[in-house]
Order: structure tokens, then C-alpha cells, then sequence
């Protein structure tokens, strides 16, 4: 027997309000239920200045959802909307150590045969607040500053790019309204638990996967609020049974909100990777994407420019159709390296949009190499962040 929002509604009105003063559904505490694979998700609204001491409501909420027969599952988050909306002041960052002030712009590219040294894994705690993933080494989140850039087709191949370079690698599709990992990989089973809690991630081209896209049809729009989105993630990062993994790269959702600043808040991320097209206006939004990850003390791995230039197949010539070269001008200026050139190419859109990402479709073309070679050059810079000889960074 499916699962419904009326069997759901009716469980919750079990739950007491604060001080005990009604239930928490006619006090209009809960938000809309949603339901997906028999999976439950929805919020509870409580007073700011209390949502500290309501976590045993939350929990007693998720455990009446989680014993009606026929749900495998529930996402239930506090949410405190105070006037204005938004994200409380981040914490101040702590000091940064002290780092070398030249900028390795290239690297040698480890050989594809032989992994390079793998490093120590992350201790359980990178900074205040933030509980590493066991098994995972590094988190590397791949952001932009907006959508349209081609973010996910770089998080894909870049990925895909750090295992051909010898490394065991997974990735999260962080991006809950709009998952593109499972049309980019080809994938479309439903993942299965290991324990009736844990989700074993399905796997591509040697890859680890997870995306909400596995959960929810592809055509299923997700009305969220931030707190259901960010109690998501969570579940899909901590509550996932990744295995050992050298890399987890973090698909990021777009612009700089409030899942994006809580993922990185609260993600031990060893570094971030920023896509951005070569025009001025997507410029813009990436400085924003960069100025976010300054204020939660994420180290910045490097600025990828893609849809650089385009060669056209019939007559060989290059053209610069979003302009060329404004990426790599912006990395120089703020001190952060450039990681490489991705062009508009064909290939790249028709490859990805079959479920064959180019790195494996076409392994020894150009933009396959383009993309191996900066995978190596963020595994290079993952490097010098743990020894603490990474560049300095300016922002101005």
C-alpha cells in the first residue's frame, strides 16, 4: 500500500507543540509533505530564538513518519524563518596558515597507470563544526556563481578525469532541484540500502554516484524551503555507504544561497573548483562563488574557464563566441590559479547529453586530455593545500 500525505498528516497531529499546546499540525507547524518512493520529506517551523531545544520534536516527528507501514524512509528538518529571511552571519574564518606567494600554474600529469601518493585522510574534523565523512580522504566542491556555465558537465569529466589519473573517486549531485547526474551518466536504477537506512550509491565508469535524480522522476519538481534541501544533502552525503574514496566531488547547486553556504559551512571541503564562461557577466557571479568560499575558509583550488572558444569543424577556425581569456585574467588578478581551457565543442554536448561523458566516449581526444589535465592539476594543488604551500589568495 503506497504512502499518503493524509496517513502522514494524521500521524504527525500525535506530536505535541511547544509546551505542549496543541499538536504540531494544527498549529500549522508543518510545511507541505512530500512524498517520493515512499520516502517522506517535509519541515517543521519553529520560533528562532528556540530552535535549539526543539531537535526532540524533530526526532520524534521522524520516528512516528518512519514506523507507518510502507515508508522506507523520512527527511525531517527545523526550519526558524525570521523577518528578512536568510543565513545568519557565517563565522568569522580562523587564521589561515602561512602559505607561499607563487602560483603553481601547471603541473606534471601523474601517469594514467600509476596512482600517485595517496594522501593521509581527512582528520574527523577539518574546522570548528565541520565532522568529516568517513572513508572519503578529500571533499573537493566544483561551484559556480550561476547556472548555464556547464558546471556539471566539468564536475562530471573532471571526476571522471582524477580516476583515470589512477585515484578511487565518487560524486555527490548537490544540485536538488535540477540533479544532472543521472542523464549525464547514463543512470537510471533506483539505489537500494545496505541496512534498511544506508543508501548504496550506484555506480558508472567506475565512479560512486548519488543524486536526488535517483530518487525522484526526472520530470518531479522539488518545492522545497533551504532546510529540507540542506537535511537532503545530508543524508545523501553522510548517510550513504561511499566505501574508501581517494575524491568526492561535490556537484554544487548554482549561485551562492543558503544550501550552497550551509554545504559549505558544514562539509569538511579540502578545496573548490569555480567554472565560469569567459564573459563579463558570468565573471560577476563567479567573484561571488569565490568571495563565498573565502568567508567559510574553503582553500580555492583553482578557476576552470569553459566554453572558451570554439573551432569549427567545416573550416578549422577559431572563434571566441563569449569572448576569450576573461577567466584566466581574473585568476592572475586575485591570485588563484588557472586551471585550464574547455572548449565549445559539439562532442562534448552530445557525448554528455547520451549518458557517455567525452573523457570515457573518446578517451585520447583533445578535450578528454584537456579535462585530465585538470584533474591533475587539482590533485596537485589538493597537495599543496595539506602541506600548506599553496599560493596566497587577494581579493580586492
Amino acid at each position: 500500500m503506497s504512502v499518503t500525505k493524509e496517513v502522514v498528516t494524521e500521524q504527525l497531529k500525535s506530536i505535541s507543540g511547544p509546551d505542549f499546546s496543541g499538536n504540531i499540525v494544527d498549529l500549522g507547524m508543518v510545511s507541505e509533505i512530500f512524498i517520493a518512493n515512499d520516502k517522506v520529506f517535509f519541515s517543521i517551523t519553529v520560533p528562532a530564538e528556540r530552535a535549539d531545544h526543539m531537535e526532540p520534536m524533530r526526532a520524534a516527528a521522524e520516528r512516528v513518519v518512519k514506523a507507518i507501514p510502507g515508508v522506507t524512509g523520512a527527511v525531517v528538518s527545523l526550519t526558524a524563518e525570521k523577518k528578512g529571511g536568510g543565513m545568519e552571519t557565517a563565522a568569522p574564518p580562523r587564521p589561515a596558515p602561512p602559505r607561499s606567494t607563487t602560483v603553481h600554474s601547471a603541473a606534471p600529469q601523474p601517469a594514467r597507470h600509476s596512482p600517485p601518493p595517496r594522501r593521509q585522510p581527512a582528520p574527523a574534523s577539518q574546522s570548528s563544526g565541520k565532522r568529516g565523512v568517513p572513508g572519503i580522504d578529500a571533499i573537493i566542491a566544483v561551484a559556480s556563481g550561476k547556472g548555464g556555465v556547464g558546471k556539471s558537465t566539468t564536475s562530471v569529466n573532471l571526476a571522471l578525469g582524477l580516476a583515470a589519473n589512477g585515484l578511487k573517486v565518487g560524486i555527490l549531485d548537490a544540485d536538488i532541484y535540477g540533479p544532472s547526474m543521472p542523464r549525464l551518466l547514463g543512470l537510471k536504477a533506483r539505489p537500494e540500502t545496505t541496512d534498511g537506512k544506508t543508501l548504496r550509491p550506484l555506480q558508472s565508469y567506475g565512479l560512486k554516484v548519488m543524486s536526488m535524480g535517483f530518487l525522484v522522476d526526472e520530470e518531479t519538481p522539488m518545492i522545497w524551503r533551504g532546510p529540507m534541501v540542506v537535511s537532503a544533502l545530508t543524508q545523501m552525503l553522510r548517510e550513504v555507504d561511499w566505501g574508501h574514496l581517494d575524491v568526492l566531488v561535490v556537484d554544487m547547486p548554482p549561485g551562492t544561497g543558503d544550501a550552497q553556504l550551509t554545504m559549505a559551512q558544514q562539509v569538511p571541503l579540502a578545496g573548490a573548483v569555480i567554472v565560469s564562461t569567459p564573459q563579463d557577466l558570468a565573471l560577476i557571479d563567479a567573484r561571488k562563488g569565490l568571495n563565498m568560499f573565502k568567508k567559510v575558509d574553503v582553500p580555492l583550488l583553482g578557476i576552470i574557464e569553459n566554453m572558451s572558444y570554439f573551432i569549427a569543424p567545416d573550416t578549422g577556425n577559431r572563434y571566441d563566441i563569449f569572448g576569450h581569456g576573461g577567466a584566466k585574467r581574473e585568476a592572475e588578478r586575485l591570485g588563484v590559479p588557472f586551471l585550464g581551457e574547455v572548449p565549445l565543442e559539439m562532442g562534448i554536448r552530445e557525448s554528455s547529453d547520451g549518458g557517455q561523458p567525452v573523457t570515457v566516449s573518446h578517451p585520447e581526444g583533445q578535450e578528454a586530455r584537456i579535462y585530465r589535465d585538470i584533474a591533475a592539476k587539482v590533485w596537485t594543488r589538493l597537495q599543496e593545500e595539506k602541506s600548506g604551500s599553496g599560493p596566497s589568495i587577494v581579493f580586492e
